[in-house]
């Protein structure tokens, strides 16, 4: 009889933590749903939190593309504006490639998101350094709009406290 209470009672255990967990794995499916989708870059700012100074981190007219996919996967491409034009792949130089490189920045990975945070889990970047980090970023929406900022954090570049703020709009 003792063997029959644990059984039903191990059998409805099964059953609630099976069901909390659908029930997890479906709000998260339902959030990431509301992320999902093709952007395309409409500006990027960094601001320098000791002095309030904005600056467009990639100019005025950066370009770029933000996927964010139902299965939890994610890509993105900016590139600065005004880049430089090597005359040809074949001939380019070192330089020209390291000019290329220092005005671009690209990665993939998944992604979670709770409505607040997206974290991208990078799995391959054009720097390597990003590879293997987890890179959370706040999220706001506007209309179309999507708005992703970073806490403030000492910046590579210069090693200055600083944010930055990159506003994404909907294409698909």
């Amino acid at each position: 009889m003792k063997w029959q209470q644990i059984a039903i009672a191990s059998g409805v255990a099964v059953v609630v933590i099976a069901a909390a967990i659908g029930f997890n794995l479906s709000t998260q499916a339902q959030t990431r749903n509301q992320l999902a989708g093709t952007y395309r870059l409409v500006s990027y700012k960094r601001t320098i939190v000791a002095t309030g100074e904005t600056t467009e981190t990639f100019g005025k007219a950066p370009q770029g593309y933000q996927i964010y996919g139902h299965d939890g996967r994610m890509m993105v491409l900016l590139v600065k504006d005004g880049r430089p034009m090597p005359n040809d792949l074949a001939t380019i130089t070192d330089q020209e490639r390291a000019n290329l490189f220092k005005t671009m920045i690209a990665y993939s990975g998944t992604y979670d998101f709770d409505g607040k945070t997206v974290t991208h889990h990078v799995d391959v970047s054009w720097n390597q350094i990003w590879t293997g980090t987890d890179e959370v970023r706040n999220v706001k929406f506007d209309g179309r709009r999507v708005i992703l900022s970073t806490n403030p954090h000492p910046l590579s570049t210069d090693g200055k406290v600083g944010m930055s703020v990159i506003t994404w709009e909907k294409v698909d």
